[in-house]
């Protein structure tokens, strides 16, 4: 029953919180504006709902072209912008996903979406691994309040698929203030490594 109740559930809160949050999306995007040159949102292919390809919003946190030196960002990486930096450092710059959510795209909890090329393309995830894109990915997940960026790959999908497996309000609900809490501590939002 919850599956059902949750696309509306996601609907009316990421509406509430665009409204809400709409000054301070203002401000970071113009913030953005005056730090370096290029559009204020990043669109990027991730991998959705049954391995469908769909552009998730972000706001830009690296210079212009930034993709072509790597997928993942370096101590001390002169790609990330003045302003990207602390974005990054908050979670600040996932904000813009609230529109994602808002179009169907994603989900407020959820396993995250990955790159369409990263780890691998959907036609390489095998049968159980696939699983993970049975429900709209995530504005944050059971993976990112266990570990997040520190988490290899092989464990972060199978923590994916045991949300996918166990979906609920409680679990979403512990999700989110887990989420809370690991974004004022700015816990695990730094890639060391490749993470494979």
């Amino acid at each position: 029953m919850y599956k059902y109740l949750k696309r509306t559930i996601d609907f009316l809160l990421s509406f509430l919180a665009i409204i809400l949050l709409s000054p301070l999306l203002s401000i970071i995007a113009l913030w953005i504006k005056l730090d370096s040159k290029g559009p204020a949102i990043f669109k990027q292919d991730r991998l959705g709902l049954y391995g469908q390809a769909f552009k998730i919003f972000k706001f830009r946190t690296m210079k212009v072209g930034a993709e072509a030196g790597g997928v993942y960002e370096k101590k001390g990486d002169a790609r990330v912008t003045r302003a990207g930096k602390l974005l990054r450092k908050t979670s600040l710059d996932e904000l813009p996903q609230l529109v994602n959510v808002l179009l169907g795209d994603m989900s407020l909890i959820g396993p995250r979406p990955p790159l369409t090329y990263h780890p691998w393309p959907y036609e390489e995830y095998d049968t159980f691994q696939k699983k993970m894109f049975d429900v709209r990915p995530g504005v944050t997940g059971w993976a990112q309040v266990n570990g997040r960026k520190e988490v290899p790959w092989p464990k972060r999908i199978k923590l994916n698929v045991e949300y996918v497996e166990n979906i609920s309000f409680v679990l979403d609900i512990k999700i989110f203030f887990k989420t809370i809490f690991k974004v004022l501590k700015m816990e695990d939002n730094f890639n060391t490594d490749e993470t494979v």
